[in-house]
C-alpha cells in the first residue's frame, strides 16, 4: 500500500508524518517513510532551480521512476506526493492567514508565504489530487487548530482504514476577499 501525505507547504506534513512514523510498529511491519522533497535533493532529481521562487523545479518523470523502485509499503510525504501513484491521499489543509505566519516563522519571504496561502485558498493540492486520484481517495485533514499529535491521529485512521475518504469539507476562500 501506498499512501500519499501532500499538502501545501507548511500545513504540517513533515511533522505529523514523524509521528506517525514511530507509531506504526517494528521496522519489518512499518510502513517505510519516504520524504520525497529529501530525496530530490539527495538523488538530484530536479531540471533546474526557478531563482525567482528559491526553489527547485522537481523533474516528475525521475522521482516516479525512483518511487516505482520501492518495495513494501509506504508513506510518501511531499507537497508533490500527489502526483505520483498512490492507494490513498492525504491533503492536509491549513487557514490561509496561519499558513503565511507559520511559512513567515520558518524564514520564507513575504511573497513565498502569500503565493502559498492563496494556493491553500484556492484549493490547488485538493484539486489537483481529485483531479488524479479521484473522490474515493482523498482524505481532506484541517490542521489548522489541531495539535501535531491530534493531526497524526487521523493520518493514522486513514493508514488503518478507520476514516472515509472526505474532500471539500473545508474552505478557505474568504481568505481572498
Amino acid at each position: 500500500m501506498r499512501i500519499a501525505i501532500t499538502g501545501t507547504p507548511g500545513t504540517g506534513k513533515t511533522t505529523a508524518t514523524q509521528l506517525l512514523e514511530s507509531r506504526l510498529g517494528e521496522p519489518a511491519e512499518a510502513f517505510e517513510l519516504v520524504h520525497l522533497n529529501q530525496v530530490l535533493e539527495d538523488e538530484g532529481l530536479y531540471t533546474e532551480v526557478d531563482a525567482n521562487r528559491e526553489s527547485k523545479v522537481a523533474d516528475l518523470d525521475a522521482l516516479a521512476e525512483w518511487l516505482a523502485a520501492r518495495e513494501g509499503d509506504c508513506l510518501v510525504e511531499s507537497h508533490l506526493a500527489h502526483h505520483f501513484d498512490a492507494d490513498r491521499v492525504v491533503v492536509l489543509r491549513c487557514a490561509p492567514a496561519e499558513l503565511e505566519t507559520r511559512l513567515r516563522e520558518r524564514g520564507e519571504t513575504d511573497a513565498k508565504a502569500r503565493e502559498n496561502a492563496e494556493s491553500e485558498a484556492l484549493d490547488v493540492i485538493l484539486s489537483e489530487a481529485v483531479d488524479e486520484h479521484g473522490l474515493e481517495s482523498v482524505y481532506e485533514i484541517d490542521t489548522t487548530d489541531r495539535a501535531p499529535e491530534t493531526v497524526a491521529d487521523e493520518l493514522e485512521r486513514v493508514v488503518t482504514g478507520d476514516r472515509e475518504p472526505s474532500a471539500g469539507d473545508v474552505d478557505f476562500m474568504g481568505y481572498l476577499t
